[in-house]
């Protein structure tokens, strides 16, 4: 084994870090995220990056990230890109206006009160934040991490890296993780919180025409709102509303096509690799990553829960009950949560059509999960 260690020492150079297991445990986390991206088409734009940067980053002195040699500190270029893209918002920022060029907020003006769903199922969020101060983490560790809940990768990134969070590499991968896991997550708790009476309820779709100026001054007013409500969330919704305003106007159709292709598909791409800058061994490896994944996944289950739970809740009092199940779609993963109720829905009855009504709740959880973030980074001194 020395020989074999000898022979290698001139290609790595550094024979301690060759042979820290460490390094060989984030390998295979790099090859499972790579393996979900390709072979099981979980948000491959995100994943594949993320595992590949995960690889590089815990090569032995791997000159993708910040080293020192001989005395002089050589900037590596993921680290580079972390500072100009990450540590300054910069990327979740612009992923935001290609989100906001993708969605429709037809169905959730066709129907304003979806909006409570939305909010609603943030519960997970500050049920969370409490559990994890509980644990011992920092009050500004704690509110990082619990906006994982939201499965809204990109507030996510702006409130643990607004609050300078130690574990924003382990926040990163969990809120993208769980946001890629939302057709193996969601369903079983649906099922567990919902009869199949329940489940069963039709919710007949009526179409109503939204105007076009209803749809550009909506961004506008909630823009508004916000800045009045959580001023800290301005950037995050004021970004999110830009892209819709994009999308809505009518006269930029052709920058809101770039936005919605190639501006979101190329920040995805370079927000993954760029997060593997905090995905070093020494500095992810630890007990705390698995104790922060286990509790963004209890805010992701109790904000799936809190959708459901509130309208069961509602059907206390409603003489036109409302199917439980689009509560779900509160939650921020758009639009992958509405098409997993949308799919449950016809597995039970195959005339039960349930997808615009959850989208309409899905997108209203997009708004609600952004003044979510920015509620607790005014609720919470920097």
């Amino acid at each position: 084994m020395e020989t074999v260690i000898e022979f290698l020492q001139p290609l790595f150079g550094n024979v301690a870090n060759l042979s820290d297991f460490k390094l060989i445990i984030m390998w295979v986390i790099g090859g499972i995220l790579i393996y979900l991206a390709v072979k099981k088409d979980m948000e491959p734009t995100l994943l594949l990056p993320m595992g590949f940067g995960a690889i590089l980053v815990n090569l032995p002195m791997s000159g993708v990230v910040n080293q020192i040699y001989d005395g002089v500190e050589e900037i590596g270029v993921i680290d580079l890109l972390f500072n100009s893209g990450i540590s300054n918002e910069l990327f979740p920022l612009l992923l935001f206006i290609g989100i906001g060029a993708m969605i429709d907020f037809g169905p959730l003006l066709s129907n304003p009160k979806l909006m409570l769903f939305g909010a609603a199922a943030q519960f997970g969020i500050f049920f969370t934040l409490s559990m994890a101060a509980l644990f011992g983490f920092d009050l500004k560790d704690a509110a990082s991490i619990a906006i994982i809940g939201a499965a809204d990768g990109p507030t996510s990134i702006f409130v643990a890296n607004y609050f300078e969070s130690n574990y924003l590499g382990a926040i990163i991968v969990a809120a993208y993780s769980y946001m890629a896991l939302v057709p193996i997550v969601q369903p079983p708790v649906i099922k567990l919180l919902t009869t199949k009476k329940e489940r069963l309820i039709r919710m007949p779709y009526e179409q109503k025409e939204v105007s076009k100026l209803t749809r550009i001054l909506f961004p506008i007013f909630v823009s508004i709102i916000t800045g009045i409500v959580a001023p800290r969330a301005v950037a995050l919704i004021g970004f999110l509303m830009f892209g819709n305003l994009i999308r809505e106007c009518g006269v930029l159709n052709s920058l809101s096509e770039t936005a919605q292709k190639v501006l979101a598909n190329l920040i995805t791409l370079l927000l993954g690799i760029t997060i593997a800058a905090r995905m070093q061994a020494e500095a992810f490896l630890n007990p705390q990553t698995l104790l922060i994944l286990a509790l963004g996944l209890i805010a992701f289950i109790f904000d799936t829960a809190g959708g459901v739970i509130f309208a069961k809740f509602l059907n206390l009092f409603l003489k036109k009950k409302i199917n439980p199940m689009i509560g779900a779609s509160g939650i921020s993963a758009f639009p992958m949560s509405a098409r997993v109720v949308h799919k449950m829905g016809l597995a039970e009855d195959k005339q039960n059509f349930l997808l615009m009504h959850s989208i309409g709740v899905n997108v209203s959880g997009q708004i609600a999960s952004v003044i979510a973030g920015g509620l607790i980074l005014n609720l919470i001194a920097r």
